[in-house]
């Protein structure tokens, strides 16, 4: 009776399937070789490298995904602001990067990077505008007004202006002055205009070199700099006429000069914002940046800020004396002379310094400090 059953059963499973089996036949041609089953697997012995933890360092990493080192930066952006370890002695030398802060205007950000963008698209930019502005209208004003002065006679009769001393001074501390300037302006605003002439290796290797003469001139600036205050400070105290020679703008648009003393109000002004407030400020910082004072500069947000004043009063001061430099040479008719020999002419005293011309005239200030008392001009002197 089961024998009967199972194959009843059987021969039920072969007739459901049979159509089944032709259609696959006529469907698909006879395969000349056994298939190959797919694998289904990895192969023997094999073993997946496991999901990178998020401290996995970079030589682990390397092994299993070369190239890629975002464990590193996790790291860095977790915990790189803490204090790590290192063989060097420094107050910051084992933090990685700065603290996060955001700025305003800004998106959080660390320091290092904000100070980067206020360099970037602060200082370099407008910094660049003045210097071009000043240079654009200093240039509009030689060609529609040409040089000052010589509207006088000269009478052959010499005032000295400088002594060798004051001379001394002035050179040196101009010299380093437009050695840093020219040497800052590269550093700052090289790589717009002389990198595409020069190259990258050429402009690499005179941006070094011009970085060391940057660092090694700052102290000699910032000697030469104290030496010229104390050599011209009362000569350029406020005094009487000032405030007139201001309204009226010096007479520079007309055809004679506001009387002044020995230096106008113009030059006082000079005086006291380029030279000691823009001065200060720029050897100041530029001391930190060197780290020659001690406790500053040891931090990178200490140089970040030092870098920044530095910047900022380095361009103001540069615009300043733009102008000092145009009058002191091709803007006005004799006055590269009277600091390159020391003397001028009478009648350029009286043209451009009328006040101090009448106290020499008078005998309250001698003709020539460097020689015995004389005679006040327009007198003979005694004879022996």
């Amino acid at each position: 009776m089961n024998g009967c059953f199972q194959t009843l059963v059987l021969a039920a499973v072969l007739a459901l399937s049979a159509p089944f089996a032709a259609q696959a036949q006529t469907a698909a041609p006879v395969a000349t070789e056994p298939a190959v089953a797919a694998p289904t697997g990895p192969p023997a012995g094999f073993v997946a490298p496991a999901e990178p933890r998020p401290d996995e360092n970079n030589a682990t990493r390397g092994k299993t995904q070369p190239g890629n080192n975002a464990p590193m930066w996790r790291a860095v952006r977790e915990s790189g602001t803490q204090p790590g370890t290192t063989s060097m002695k420094g107050s910051e030398l084992g933090v990685l990067v700065q603290p996060f802060v955001q700025y305003p205007g800004s998106q959080f950000t660390t320091a290092g990077e904000a100070w980067r963008q206020v360099r970037n698209q602060w200082i370099i930019p407008y910094g660049g505008a003045l210097l071009l502005i000043v240079l654009g209208a200093i240039a509009i004003f030689y060609f529609s007004k040409g040089p000052l002065g010589g509207h006088e006679t000269d009478t052959g009769r010499q005032i000295q202006r400088f002594t060798p001393f004051e001379r001394s001074a002035h050179w040196t501390n101009a010299i380093a002055f437009v050695l840093l300037a020219v040497s800052g302006v590269i550093m700052a605003f090289g790589k717009f205009f002389l990198l595409p002439v020069l190259g990258a290796t050429l402009f690499g290797w005179l941006s070094f070199a011009l970085k060391n003469v940057h660092n090694f001139l700052g102290p000699v600036f910032a000697v030469s700099l104290v030496v010229v205050f104390i050599t011209f400070v009362r000569d350029n105290l406020p005094a009487k006429g000032d405030w007139n020679w201001l309204r009226r703008g010096g007479g520079l648009m007309g055809d004679h000069e506001v009387p002044s003393h020995r230096f106008n109000a113009g030059e006082k002004l000079l005086f006291w914002g380029g030279v000691f407030l823009m001065g200060m400020l720029v050897v100041a910082s530029g001391l930190v940046l060197d780290k020659l004072v001690p406790g500053w500069g040891e931090t990178r947000g200490q140089m970040q800020v030092a870098h920044m004043v530095h910047a900022v009063a380095a361009v103001l001061m540069m615009a300043m004396f733009i102008g000092h430099i145009y009058i002191g040479t091709i803007g006005m008719k004799g006055a590269y002379k009277s600091m390159r020999t020391g003397y001028v002419d009478e009648s350029w005293a009286k043209e451009h310094h009328e006040w101090w011309y009448d106290d020499i005239k008078a005998g309250k200030i001698p003709a020539d400090r460097s020689a015995p008392p004389a005679a006040p001009l327009g007198t003979s002197a005694p004879q022996a």
